[in-house]
Formats: structure tokens, C-alpha cells, sequence
């Protein structure tokens, strides 16, 4: 059973009694998560604030809630001082650069946003005696040496290597919020998401998702690295939003403890390669490449947990997500041609 030590809990943050409806902060709502996160939230009654400095997200993200009357778009760095004249309920913590081309470009923003901006987003929901979530990632096991991963696996990782600026941004940023649940008794969450995928993923993106759809599209060779053989498991997005919403709502005593939010559906990378060349029609070849360093070997989450608590497991299978997937890449290359 996960569990971690406990000490009495000193400064707890008062209590208060939620009415009326809810208002929910979002930072990284331009994102690909954050942003279907968004239209969850008002579909759900909530307003709205999103903080985003559009490193990596986009406004195109957020376009169509323009005018809406419960959102609010903030463009602001999260690692600065978060100061916000309502009440706020809820505080969602997606800001990061989450795909490998991205951190590898930014290693110290991806570093001052899992600590610096972990400390203001958790700061203002201690201001605000609202609960704070946390988007934390698979990223934290590493290269694992456990399969499943389950959420008391501590995790394998390289702090100097390429993912290093990611993997101990997010560990600290988990290590922080238990923190402040510790100290100040705020009321926490952690998700540990894996490979999503979905509408609003950026081409160019890096991730395995859009770099073979993009591929496919424009007939060229998918990169597979390595023999293909390492491992993935691949969530649709709407599921995983689903279960993130229905953690932070959770009331069961362990729910401030990690919670892996995926798709145990594990397939190869080459499997997967295929399947895109399946779906869309492509005659692209496979085209090798030497395996990055520290890129993981397997990666596949036990759900035990999200299924107790949460009563949640996805439903959308691959190739019903994949097919949206494609589609949404279709309409962005006629637009913004490869």
C-alpha cells in the first residue's frame, strides 16, 4: 500500500465551506492537457482563470472560449509573484515544457517552473485556502526497473542526463506539495500522467504521437530509435482529463497521495509505428535511429489505484483516439503545411 511518513500537521490552513460556483485556476491552460482541462472545467460550471506565458502553450488552445463569460486568460509567468483579486477553490498546476524537445531547449525554465513556480502556484492556493493538483508525470520512475509502474515504485533516474530537468523538476514539485500539505495542512493532490495524446498537440512537438502522424502525412520514413521494442502506453485525452478532474474531487482519506493516470494498454514502439501507417493510409517507411540517451525501456502504468478510489479507467480505444488524433493533424497541415 502506498503510503508515505507523516508528522502532525502544523499552520493548517482554515477550512471553508465551498458554495456557489466554483472558481478554478488554471496554470498552463493554453497547453494541450491544460486547455482540454479548461473545457472540462465550464462544461463542469466552473469559472475559469488560465495562467499561461506561451512558452509552449497557445493561444489558438483557448481561442474558442473567447467571450465566454466564466474564463479569464492571464498571460503571466507562474514563476512570479501570483496575485489574483477572487476567491479561488481550485488551483491546477500544469505548467511545464513537457515534450523532450522542449525541456531540452529549456532546461532551466523547466527547472524554475518545477520549483519556482510550484512554490507561487502552491502559495496562492495556500492564500486562498483552495486545493491544489499538481500535473505530475510517469517521468518521475525514470528508466524503471519495476513494470508496472505503480505508485510506491520511488523510480530510476538520471539527475544529470538530458531528462534530468524534467524528471527532478517534477520530483521536486511532488516533494514540495507534500510539503505544504505537511506544514500547512492544504488539501493536495498529485496525477502522474502518462503518454496522452489527442487534438491540440503541436506537430512539431517532439513526442512520438505527432512526430509519426506528421510523417505519415507528408510521406516520409517514421523515425522508430533503437530496435523499436521499448514500450508505451497511450491515453486519450479526454480520459485522462476525466480522471485528473475526478482526483482533485476525490474525498477518499489517501487522495493526496500520487495517482497514476493512464492507459495500461502497453504496446511497442514499432507496433505503434505500424499502426499509424495503418490509419492513415501512408506508404512511409520505418527509417532506424540510434536509441536517445536515458529513454525509457518500458513504460506502462498500474491503474490499481485510479480504479479503487477514482472509479476510473479509459474508454476511448487507440484507434478511435488516433483517428481524432489524425484528423486534427489534417486540418493543421492544411493550414500550417509540414
Amino acid at each position: 500500500m502506498l503510503s508515505v511518513p507523516t508528522r502532525p500537521m502544523a499552520n493548517r490552513a482554515p477550512k471553508k465551506k465551498r458554495t456557489g460556483t466554483p472558481h478554478s485556476v488554471v496554470t498552463g491552460g493554453a497547453g494541450f492537457v491544460g486547455s482540454h482541462l479548461v473545457d472540462l472545467l465550464l462544461g463542469r460550471g466552473h469559472h475559469v482563470t488560465v495562467l499561461d506565458n506561451l512558452v509552449t502553450g497557445s493561444v489558438d488552445n483557448v481561442a474558442h472560449l473567447a467571450g465566454h463569460p466564466n474564463f479569464r486568460f492571464i498571460q503571466q509567468d507562474v514563476t512570479e509573484y501570483l496575485f489574483l483579486d477572487t476567491p479561488v477553490d481550485f488551483v491546477w498546476h500544469f505548467a511545464s515544457p513537457a515534450s523532450p524537445v522542449d525541456y531540452r531547449e529549456l532546461p532551466i525554465q523547466t527547472l524554475k517552473v518545477g520549483s519556482l513556480g510550484t512554490h507561487k502556484a502552491l502559495g496562492l492556493a495556500k492564500h486562498k485556502s483552495a486545493r491544489f493538483l499538481l500535473a505530475s508525470t510517469s517521468e518521475v520512475y525514470g528508466d524503471p526497473q519495476v513494470h508496472p509502474q505503480t505508485e510506491d515504485y520511488w523510480g530510476h533516474v538520471n539527475p544529470i542526463g538530458p531528462r534530468g530537468c524534467y524528471d527532478e523538476a517534477k520530483r521536486f514539485a511532488e516533494a514540495m506539495t507534500m510539503a505544504y500539505r505537511e506544514e500547512h495542512g492544504l488539501e493536495t493532490r498529485i496525477v502522474r500522467i502518462f503518454n496522452t495524446y489527442g487534438p491540440r498537440m503541436r506537430l512539431r512537438d517532439g513526442r512520438v504521437v505527432p512526430a509519426f502522424v506528421s510523417q505519415a502525412l507528408s510521406g516520409k520514413p517514421l523515425t522508430v530509435f533503437g530496435d523499436g521494442s521499448q514500450t508505451r502506453s497511450f491515453c486519450y485525452v479526454s480520459d485522462l482529463v476525466d480522471g485528473i478532474y475526478r482526483l482533485m474531487m476525490c474525498r477518499d482519506r489517501t487522495a493526496h497521495l500520487p495517482v497514476n493516470i493512464g492507459n495500461p494498454t502497453e504496446m511497442t514502439i514499432l507496433q505503434f509505428a505500424e499502426e499509424i501507417l495503418r490509419l492513415t493510409g501512408s506508404r512511409s517507411r520505418i527509417r532506424r535511429a540510434p536509441l536517445p540517451k536515458d529513454d525509457p525501456r518500458q513504460r506502462q502504468p498500474d491503474i490499481s489505484r485510479a480504479r479503487k478510489i477514482l472509479k476510473w479507467a479509459p474508454k476511448i480505444v487507440l484507434s478511435e483516439g488516433l483517428r481524432r488524433t489524425i484528423d486534427y493533424f489534417c486540418g493543421q497541415r492544411r493550414g500550417n503545411p509540414v
